[in-house]
């Protein structure tokens, strides 16, 4: 049986193209992924900063507080490429809003001219954002909002970030998705294995209740409100 890899993705730029797709003439300059084996957090991430070779748009730089002096002793995408398609092989890969983030991955695997496949076609790809718009029809759809909706702890998060946000990602994707799970567990278990399964919670044979009779004064109020019914023609017991 083939184990259930996902690898929660997101990238941090040095801004959005205001003419043409929001990645022409802006780079990736972070990387955060988060491993999921069989929807368990596995701790295996991958996380980098880039040098983009070029300046931070000042809008960019208000979203996710990376500075250009910050990147300069960062490696460039084609010294981590080879480990990051290593990386996300094998896997689903799960974005919020995937269009965006992997029109920049594409773009810059593209500039290395090594005839590299677009991610989404060496990759399946979930978008979280497709989904909370079924769930949510016309809400916000945030990841912020999800968070909020889901009620997922982001105090420690004050700027977005790359790895942060795919952690987060990561938690709101188990929490939109469970549903599905759960349901398709009773698809998982045989029918005739149900019985002894059940058998392994129910323990009443080893176990008495313990049996808390009411005091006087509670049968007497009892039977004062079962008067009061059968005035009202609405007691169906005595």
């Amino acid at each position: 049986m083939n184990t259930k890899r996902t690898v929660i993705l997101d990238t941090e730029t040095t801004g959005i193209s205001s003419i043409g797709p929001p990645h022409i003439n802006h780079r990736v300059i972070e990387i955060g992924a988060v491993e999921m084996i069989e929807r368990r957090f596995t701790g295996n991430n991958f996380h980098v900063y880039l040098q983009p070779n070029r300046s931070i748009e000042s809008g960019a730089f208000k979203v996710h507080g990376i500075t250009n002096d910050f990147l300069l002793d960062k490696p460039i995408f084609k010294d981590i490429a080879n480990k990051f398609l290593n990386y996300i092989k094998n896997s689903e890969i799960v974005i919020h809003n995937a269009p965006f983030d992997l029109g920049f991955i594409n773009q810059e695997f593209q500039m290395l001219n090594k005839n590299i496949k677009k991610i989404d076609i060496l990759c399946p790809i979930i978008d979280t954002l497709k989904i909370a718009r079924k769930l949510f029809p016309g809400k916000k759809n945030t990841l912020d909002a999800l968070c909020s909706r889901y009620k997922i702890n982001k105090s420690h998060r004050n700027l977005h970030s790359a790895i942060i946000d795919a952690l987060l990602l990561g938690k709101v994707y188990l929490l939109m998705t469970s549903r599905q799970e759960s349901l398709s567990f009773y698809n998982t278990i045989n029918s005739e294995e149900l019985p002894q399964k059940l058998n392994n919670f129910i323990r009443c044979n080893k176990y008495s209740l313990k049996i808390l009779h009411p005091s006087k004064e509670e049968l007497d109020l009892h039977e004062k409100y079962l008067k009061y019914m059968r005035k009202k023609n609405k007691c169906l017991w005595n």
